[in-house]
């Protein structure tokens, strides 16, 4: 197969750059991808600049991979050339632990393979993102795109969606419940849209008075500054969920007051530093304190079919590959309403 044009980072302190790759023909079980879009996460900046640690470089980032199917195996049944088709976080795991077993891959025992900065099972490789024009997939990893759901708007869905909408179904959220948003970005508004399509009376919490405005247009019921002294008393005992996407540092303990008894506040920002719990924040409401990552791929499917029921896609800012750097830039100072999308046809040309 020809080289595939991508764009990488070669090492955690240079910009990222065109760059060729190998993608495999497809085996009996696979499918090959054109991709037309790519989602940029912000854990794709995180990564490619090792502010983690153990990345793998050269890195060809993205996990929010939507395209058309290039070419089937053999054995494939569920896809054929020409469906619209997605690739989220990853692109394998063991398939034998009880997680896998289960449909919830994301918690794989032997943990699930990348679909970047990841090595695949067997040969080894390094697994390449979708910041490149293709990608090879065995069937069991990929997503079908409903066809109501515009493809450039779908691709953040493979994550900043799936993310959100996996602790509002494992944690019972349903109409009629109270549910705070905390933060209003790629994750924030993927909650916002999600809840109230679930049919939650939905509350944003942000730092920021500017974003009450954008969040009462994605639907949300209403909005309160948390820089405001008077916002954690006037809440205190309002909501039975909080949705917290926050991965800056803050207090958790404020957050929790505002539970109602026997609430559930779920962490889905990852702040750089862990945050003290007081244990009379739980003890004294009987309140819970839980987290979410991402979802298997049943409940993904889930995820994409419920949001084209309900007419729910992700608000975004579609860019040439040639802007990556800048928008990582961006990215960093919340300049984004609410998630970058790469045009992978813009790759072509720059590679």
């Amino acid at each position: 197969m020809p080289k595939t044009a991508a764009y990488a980072a070669q090492n955690a302190h240079s910009p990222l750059a065109p760059f060729s790759i190998d993608r495999r023909e497809p085996g009996p079980d696979e499918v090959l991808i054109d991709i037309l879009y790519c989602g940029v996460c912000h854990s794709d900046i995180h990564q490619a600049r090792d502010e983690w640690g153990g990345s793998i470089f050269p890195m060809v980032p993205g996990h929010e991979i939507v395209g058309r199917v290039a070419q089937a195996g053999a054995n494939v049944r569920n896809f054929k050339v020409g469906d619209a088709v997605g690739v989220g976080c990853f692109v394998d795991s063991c398939r034998e632990c009880a997680q896998c077993k289960a449909g919830e891959e994301q918690y794989c025992d032997q943990g699930m393979t990348g679909t970047y900065n990841s090595t695949e099972r067997g040969s080894g490789a390094p697994t390449y993102g979708g910041y490149s024009t293709r990608i090879t997939v065995d069937q069991a990893y990929v997503l079908r795109i409903p066809e109501s759901i515009p493809l450039d708007r779908a691709a953040p869905l493979l994550c900043a969606g799936i993310t959100t909408y996996s602790p509002l179904r494992h944690y019972g959220v349903k109409a009629g419940d109270e549910l705070a948003v905390v933060g209003l970005g790629g994750l924030g508004h993927m909650a916002v849209k999600l809840a109230v399509a679930m049919g939650a009376r939905v509350t944003v919490l942000s730092t920021s008075e500017s974003k009450r405005e954008a969040a009462l247009e994605l639907g949300a019921h209403a909005f309160a500054a948390t820089r405001d002294k008077d916002t954690f008393k006037r809440l205190a005992r309002s909501f039975d969920f909080v949705i917290d996407t926050v991965s800056g540092e803050h207090d958790y303990n404020a957050y929790l007051s505002l539970l109602k008894v026997d609430g559930t506040m779920v962490l889905l920002g990852v702040p750089e530093k862990p945050a003290p719990v007081a244990a009379g924040a739980l003890i004294m409401q009987r309140r819970k304190l839980g987290g979410s990552l991402i979802g298997g791929i049943r409940e993904t499917q889930e995820m994409l079919d419920f949001c084209a029921e309900h007419g729910v896609a992700s608000d975004i800012e579609l860019i040439g590959i040639e802007s990556i750097n800048e928008a990582y830039e961006r990215m960093i100072k919340g300049d984004v309403r609410y998630r970058f999308v790469i045009d992978i046809a813009s790759l072509e040309n720059a590679a």
